[in-house]
């Protein structure tokens, strides 16, 4: 089952601020792409994805953070090493296609990977890892969190199904700000 919800976005100033000192109330989907570059944008989105889920206990005292592919985010993702997620803190990885994901608990699947999704589902399938693209329909193929950019605008779309199964939650205020929910 699918909803569409469409949000007028607020200030993107105050979003994208708000977002990139790791604010728990506000969120940055609806940031002007071309005002600010684009994996600048994605890689805070990413951060407070991590901030708006819940992992199990058994993830320990850090979350991996693992890029696969052809890294878009350059220095831009180096910025969210060491910052804190609730007792948690974040150390970035890149990983080549087909190398091991152990110990990464978010991943995000670069664009020149995403041949690789249906064999990255497949190894994480069950594990409370949080899959995160931003390919057209990436949602729908089993991704927790996808993000595209519409009308320069970068959104995203959740798929509740696929978080249930790695054993993940996502924050009611996370989904209220989804353009999609898969069910």
């Amino acid at each position: 089952m699918r909803s569409s919800r469409s949000h007028r976005p607020a200030s993107w100033r105050r979003r994208l601020a708000l977002c990139l000192v790791g604010s728990t109330v506000t969120f940055a989907t609806a940031a002007v792409a071309e005002d600010i570059p684009e994996y600048r944008l994605k890689a805070a989105i990413l951060y407070n994805f991590a901030l708006f889920t819940e992992w199990p206990e058994e993830v320990g005292g850090t979350l991996g953070l693992c890029v696969v592919g052809r890294d878009p985010f350059g220095a831009e993702i180096g910025g969210l090493e060491g910052r804190e997620v609730g007792r948690r803190r974040v150390t970035v990885h890149r990983r080549s296609i087909g190398e091991p994901l152990d110990g990464c608990q978010i991943v995000f699947l670069s664009r020149s990977a995403i041949s690789e999704l249906p064999r990255l589902l497949d190894v994480v399938r069950a594990s409370p890892v949080l899959t995160v693209a931003d390919t057209t329909g990436a949602g729908s193929q089993g991704v927790v969190l996808n993000m595209s950019v519409a009308r320069d605008r970068v959104t995203f779309e959740a798929n509740l199904r696929a978080a249930r199964m790695a054993g993940l939650t996502l924050s009611s205020k996370l989904l209220r700000l989804a353009t999609e929910v898969i069910q």
